[in-house]
């Protein structure tokens, strides 16, 4: 549930999914640290804040189903992108495992060898 100045903030392409995510409240699921930039000409009353926890609006079955997928360890739901469909802002909701602490290695390995190829490069100029 987004207020005005929000909608049209995303039709300004003013939002930011990274770091956000969706948790489970009752039977309502909430987005979570998604950044909604303000509306530039909504001034200081009709404005929201960037960062507010925000209702998702899903059918009881979709809850159900995503509680259940949820309840295995080390899932979490994650914001995949926003659209607009009809009019109304839509969020495309994905199911996401962490890495272990084998993966986590590599991607450490793959990052400093990224690193070591930079900085040569900055050498050579």
């Amino acid at each position: 549930m987004l207020k005005g100045s929000e909608v049209k903030s995303c039709r300004n392409a003013k939002v930011q999914l990274v770091d956000s995510y969706a948790t489970f409240e009752g039977n309502e699921v909430f987005l979570v640290k998604a950044h909604i930039a303000e509306y530039a000409q909504g001034g200081p009353h009709f404005n929201h804040p960037p960062t507010r926890k925000r209702k998702l609006l899903l059918h009881k079955r979709e809850i159900l189903k995503l509680k259940s997928l949820i309840a295995e360890k080390g899932y979490s739901l994650i914001p995949k992108r926003m659209y607009f469909k009809n009019g109304m802002v839509k969020i495309e909701l994905c199911l996401a495992k962490g890495k272990n602490q084998g993966d986590k290695r590599q991607s450490l390995k793959e990052k400093d060898e990224k690193r070591s190829i930079d900085r040569e490069l900055r050498r050579k100029k």
